[in-house]
């Protein structure tokens, strides 16, 4: 298992020899303990990582060794906690809140979805916990980096992989 240590202290994202600039939540960091939902806060601990999704004319699927598949148009991630799929990939519209992985910006042009209150869901702890692009800093809780350094750490991902955020 390979291991990206994001250093929320030194905005850093390392792997092996890999260092990247990175952008976390408005609110900081918090223990996953602590997380809620919208608070801005990006989750401590050790995450694994699942997948990758891509939207389709804005990034090359090439090299990538991680499950990965094209996001649609009607692709969402359920973030209300009285959702039976809350913190969970969902299709829209539906009744409940989720957020559209379609954005204006190209934040969700790569989306890595790291395994944060997902075994099982807990209602309210967080929800749709990425590594993606960094369109704007700081993020909603999430870790972001530069659209050229997430192709440069794309294709060094494998499945096994985790994340961990550290202070």
């Amino acid at each position: 298992m390979t291991v990206i240590r994001v250093d929320c202290g030194a905005g850093r994202l390392t792997l092996r020899d890999l260092a990247m600039d990175c952008a976390i939540g408005r609110s900081g960091a918090c223990p996953a303990a602590d997380k809620r939902e919208g608070d801005g806060c990006t989750p401590l601990g050790l995450w694994p990582i699942h997948g990758v999704l891509l939207r389709p004319g804005k990034v090359e699927a090439t090299d990538i060794r991680l499950p990965w598949r094209w996001v649609r148009a009607n692709d969402g991630w359920s973030d209300d906690p009285e959702d039976p799929a809350y913190n969970r990939p969902v299709r829209l519209p539906r009744p409940f809140s989720a957020e559209s992985l379609i954005r204006s910006d190209d934040a969700y042009d790569v989306i890595v979805v790291l395994g944060h209150n997902d075994a099982p869901p807990a209602p309210g702890q967080g929800s749709a916990i990425f590594l993606h692009l960094s369109e704007s800093r700081p993020t909603a809780g999430c870790v972001a980096v530069d659209r050229a350094d997430m192709l440069r750490l794309l294709p060094l991902l494998a499945p096994g992989d985790a994340m961990e955020i550290v202070p």
